[in-house]
């Protein structure tokens, strides 16, 4: 399954099962949008996220680990 920016459960999903000792709510935004890229499911332009994508795949994260 190809991962896009606005698949931002999934996304959350695969970044908690990559960082499973990883607390998203300190995670800073660079550092959340390399990982996504990173991601081996992922296929999307890396310049089409923004801040509002970053931090609806960060609540998601952390709505998942909680």
């Amino acid at each position: 399954m190809q991962l896009k920016w606005t698949d931002t459960l999934e996304i959350a999903i695969a970044l908690a099962e990559k960082y499973p000792n990883c607390d998203p709510r300190y995670i800073n935004f660079v550092d959340l949008h390399l990982w996504v890229c990173e991601l081996e499911e992922f296929a999307d332009e890396p310049q089409r996220s923004g801040e509002k994508i970053l931090e609806a795949i960060q609540a998601a994260w952390i709505a998942e680990v909680v």
